[in-house]
């Protein structure tokens, strides 16, 4: 006889805060879902409409295991399909460093959504320059696990880097929170290089 056990998913606090941010019964598009699991604890403990792209095939197929309605493909072309203002809240969550063309990628999720939510790992996190300092190497943590010479990271930044872009783009900056890896919430006071995590939600300056 077999069984299908499943591991507990392990507590993740930034979805936690994220959650926080995310009113009842929203219209929610999550990029770079992967499996799902913001979406599902977005859809069962708030009553949003929750919808993924995500670029990886066995994460899309993981999505529709756990109920989740999830596109395959590439983000900009995912937000391409719909309408200006289609969704309450677009969400990136530790994605936006892999992208391209960060700057375009906040403007249409602006575009389909009123507001975003956007959560990064900070570079100018105190860890990180010592170990660069110390090793003259690219550093290596939970937040940013990858050799620079495998690595899908393509624009770090810092957050005072991000704070600077949303001044650029007229973007107000509606809540911050920060976070020490892996589970302490810190406040804003030095947070560029206090915190290792960064989570903004964004909205355009009327």
């Amino acid at each position: 006889m077999s069984g299908n056990h499943q591991q507990p998913t392990k507590r993740r606090l930034d979805y936690d805060l994220i959650e926080g941010l995310v009113p009842p019964g929203s219209r929610v598009l999550d990029l770079g879902c992967g499996e799902g699991q913001l979406l599902e604890l977005l859809v069962a403990r708030k009553g949003c409409q929750g919808y993924g792209v995500d670029i990886s095939e066995q994460a899309v197929l993981e999505c529709i295991r756990r109920g989740v309605a999830a596109y395959h493909g590439d983000m900009m072309e995912g937000m391409s399909f719909y309408r200006d203002h289609s969704f309450d809240l677009v969400i990136l969550s530790q994605t936006l460093q892999q992208t391209t063309d960060p700057i375009r990628v906040i403007r249409e999720m602006l575009r389909v959504g009123e507001t975003a939510i956007i959560s990064f790992p900070n570079f100018g996190y105190w860890r990180v320059r010592l170990q660069l300092l110390l090793t003259g190497h690219m550093p290596l943590s939970d937040l940013l696990p990858y050799t620079w010479h495998s690595t899908p990271n393509v624009h770090l930044c810092t957050v005072s880097d991000f704070r600077a872009l949303c001044e650029q783009e007229q973007l107000e900056r509606v809540h911050e929170m920060f976070l020490v890896p892996p589970s302490r919430q810190i406040g804003r006071r030095g947070a560029n290089w206090r915190a290792g995590l960064a989570i903004s939600q964004l909205k355009k300056r009327q």
